[in-house]
């Protein structure tokens, strides 16, 4: 199912019961749990051989249908595989959406027109917490406290699969992979297939910021000891670990960013780097001055959204601290020579927190100020890194073609 136009999770869903109809015996679909709101959380199984992957489609809400479109491209290009009686031995299952509560508040937006203001008109995010991808950090996994968490845990407890996709999208950038454990030939399989979609390989991801890179757009996770590792030490990621298993995040841009490939040093790094930092540390805690001045009573004590911005307002100085030169701790190592990639990167990331935050605060209250400021750092976004649309079908494209690199490099 790959057409110019994002699936919603109701689509997703009649698309999986459509291939069990046009595959029985090959493909199942049934529930591995549900979500707070009680919805389905549906997992679809493709084959019935011994080794098993998984892949996750809409971890982060906003990102979610991309995440459903790839799943349907799999399935359907896998099943009628099988059908032809080409059979590796594996079985590959497919989470739908494993946050479906927080996908259907994007929604809104996914029949277009697919512009960048249109996008943040209608986005949501959860908070951290409420992300299903966070593992406790006391390690005791089986007090997660979101049952979608519990749900994925069990599912990679069941299967113990030998490879687990992470689908991902972000808005403004360029293609890439992140990996638990290095898989060579992956670099080359990806950045052939982005060459020929046109779009450009991520290679200074600030996802990834201390992670080695054994070639443009892929990174490799560091132990989950080393402090390098970040938020994915205490993830699913790391989870499949434990089973031997490899962990592939995979990401996609909706609008590409040229400069996001540019290897070439920067040639004024460290005055960007303050530069972002310091528009950062200014522009949350101006979306917090427009919280603050909405009547509580018009936009509730609490919902998914406002818990969002809360938090987002809340953390400006330690989101810099890893790279801005004027709040970097005096005894942090310095940083290395850092390239147009890295430096684009970082620059993108400090203004899309903020617009994020005063996008959500915009559907809380519908006040002048939340909507001015979404107006002009949408205009300031665009004016910055005049990102170009990537079709839908060709990030769907990228998407799928990188999990099944991952996935025949890992075997090959």
């Amino acid at each position: 199912m790959t057409r110019e136009r994002y699936p919603t999770t109701a689509e997703v869903t009649e698309g999986a019961r459509s291939l069990t109809l046009r595959y029985p015996g090959i493909c199942r679909l049934g529930a591995v749990g549900r979500s707070r709101a009680g919805r389905p959380l549906l997992m679809l199984t493709v084959g019935q051989g011994t080794r098993n992957v998984l892949v996750v489609a809409g971890p982060h809400a906003n990102e979610a249908a991309l995440g459903g479109a790839t799943v349907l491209r799999l399935a359907g290009q896998i099943a009628a595989a099988r059908e032809r009686g080409e059979d590796d031995g594996s079985a590959w299952n497919f989470l739908l959406c494993i946050d479906p509560d927080g996908a259907v508040l994007n929604e809104p937006w996914l029949p277009g027109p697919y512009t960048l203001r249109g996008h943040y008109e209608h986005f949501f995010r959860p908070c951290a917490a409420e992300q299903p991808e966070w593992l406790p950090r006391d390690g005791e996994v089986a007090a997660a406290r979101l049952p979608e968490t519990r749900a994925l845990v069990g599912v990679l407890d069941g299967l113990r699969p030998v490879l687990q996709c992470s689908l991902h999208g972000i808005d403004v950038g360029g293609s890439f992979v992140q990996l638990t454990s290095d898989i060579p030939g992956v670099p080359e399989r990806i950045g052939k297939s982005a060459a020929e979609l046109d779009i450009p390989l991520e290679s200074g991801s600030s996802d990834a910021f201390r992670w080695p890179s054994p070639g443009p757009g892929v990174y490799v996770m560091p132990p989950v000891s080393d402090p390098a590792a970040g938020d994915g030490a205490h993830s699913t990621w790391a989870h499949a670990q434990r089973y031997d298993g490899v962990t592939a995040i995979v990401e996609v841009p909706m609008w590409a960013c040229d400069r996001s490939a540019d290897t070439t040093p920067h040639p004024a790094a460290d005055q960007a780097l303050r530069t972002a930092g310091a528009a950062l540390r200014r522009d949350l805690p101006t979306v917090a001055r427009v919280l603050d001045r909405i009547d509580p009573r018009s936009i509730g004590a609490d919902s998914p959204m406002l818990r969002t911005v809360r938090e987002l307002v809340s953390i400006g100085p330690e989101l810099t601290a890893d790279w801005d030169p004027a709040v970097r701790p005096p005894d942090a190592a310095p940083l290395p020579p850092m390239t147009t990639a890295q430096v684009t990167s970082l620059q993108v990331y400090a203004q899309r927190i903020p617009l994020r935050a005063a996008a959500m605060l915009r559907r809380i209250g519908d006040v002048p100020g939340a909507t001015r400021l979404v107006d002009e750092w949408c205009e300031a976004y665009e004016s910055a890194y005049r990102p170009r649309w990537v079709p839908v079908t060709d990030q769907v494209e990228q998407q799928a073609r990188s999990v099944i690199a991952v996935y025949e490099e890992l075997h090959s």
